[in-house]
């Protein structure tokens, strides 16, 4: 049994829809044993797929293939996390930064906002 690299990705559950891991397939985000490779690329057990997320690389190793996606827990039977930790805490570090980069109801009004506004100034 052979499968797509961004069906493989998708099957377990490492990014939410097939479209969207064909993308990051296609945009060079993801690696098979440190090798760029294209959407239609075959996955065999025990391959690593390294997956670029923003500044950081998630690692993870082919223990089986499956045919179809599964749910969450069982997504053990299927993949490992073989991530460096330094990795993840590289990852976290960037969400931080991310989260502390605009605090909420400070900046640009959202369409929301900008619809209130609008009504309370009809309202005068």
């Amino acid at each position: 049994m052979s499968l797509r690299v961004d069906k493989f990705i998708w099957c377990v559950r490492l990014s939410k829809t097939r479209s969207i891991a064909t993308d990051l397939v296609s945009k060079g985000k993801v690696k098979i044993n440190n090798e760029q490779v294209k959407p239609s690329k075959e996955v065999k057990i025990g391959d690593v797929i390294t997956i670029q997320k923003n500044n950081a690389f998630f690692s993870y190793k082919v223990l089986q293939l499956l045919p179809n996606r599964v749910g969450a827990k069982l997504i053990t039977d299927y993949v490992i996390d073989v991530t460096d930790p330094l990795e993840i805490e590289k990852y976290k570090a960037y969400q931080l930064a991310q989260s502390a980069y605009r605090s909420l109801g400070t900046g640009k009004p959202s369409k929301k906002d900008r619809r209130d506004i609008s009504d309370f100034l009809d309202d005068w």
